[in-house]
């Protein structure tokens, strides 16, 4: 029996840094899907099925690669949002960002981040990186069953934005 398409929830300001992130993420055999957000806000959207992703898949991500500093919210509030509501604290979360700020590694940690990934300069590494993540949360790692989110339009028009 096989369930739901596992797929990547990718929250990322930069649309140089989404773009490499998807290249390299697009070499992977099998190709993961990747649903790209631009920001905190539309992070939470996508989370609580809420606005433009009103008709998204009701299975949440397999994972969540989110950076740090991105506008409107920031990546430590989202996963704060995230970890606190128990429909979504299942969510693995993945920080991945260039911020090495050591008050950000312990905030995240403390909020139930998974990883703390710090994005590396060099993009075969950065590459190298982002595969190793992509392969464990896609293909190895299997979730409980009671630890998959479903998000409901009905409910989600009471959480937190």
């Amino acid at each position: 029996m096989s369930g739901p398409e596992k797929y990547i929830l990718l929250a990322e300001d930069d649309a140089v840094v989404a773009e490499l992130i998807m290249h390299a993420l697009g070499q992977m055999d099998p190709r993961p899907h990747v649903v790209h957000v631009r920001d905190g806000v539309e992070a939470l959207d996508y989370m609580y099925a809420r606005d433009q992703f009103q008709d998204r898949p009701p299975h949440g991500p397999a994972v969540m690669l989110l950076d740090v500093k991105m506008p409107k919210l920031d990546g430590i509030e989202v996963l704060r949002q995230i970890k606190s509501d128990e429909r979504l604290k299942g969510t693995p979360v993945v920080m991945l960002t260039s911020s090495q700020d050591e008050r950000d590694v312990r905030e995240s940690y403390a909020l139930g981040a998974n990883a703390y990934v710090v994005k590396p300069v060099e993009f075969r590494n950065f590459a190298r990186v982002l595969r190793h993540l992509a392969q464990f949360w896609l293909q190895i790692n299997h979730p409980p069953p009671e630890n998959r989110v479903v998000a409901l339009a009905a409910t989600a028009k009471c959480a937190p934005r």
